[in-house]
């Protein structure tokens, strides 16, 4: 899984490409706790994700409370988006 963020004031943006589960699931986790109080807005680009894992949806949950709720989803395949329906997820968290 490839990783890039960017910062802009008090908002972030990650862009995911690959497979978010258990061997890269460690890497986001560092990224978005790495995330300082300033910022108050997540946004996860799902464009060029190709698999999500149990792991990966911990993480979703995760990063959802530390936002406060500030989080969307963007780009979602439907794949991905038909596992986050299952969960229930796209009842709680923005996705665009």
């Amino acid at each position: 899984m490839t990783i890039e963020k960017n910062v802009c004031e008090n908002a972030a943006e990650i862009k995911l490409s690959g497979w978010l589960d258990t061997q890269t699931a460690p890497e986001l986790d560092a990224e978005i706790s790495a995330l300082g109080e300033e910022i108050t807005a997540l946004t996860l680009d799902f464009e060029k994700l190709e698999y999500i894992s149990s792991a990966g949806l911990r993480l979703i949950v995760a990063a959802y409370k530390k936002m406060n709720g500030a989080l969307t989803l963007r780009n979602v395949s439907d794949e991905i988006m038909s596992v986050i329906k299952m969960t229930g997820l796209d009842k709680r968290i923005t996705i665009a």
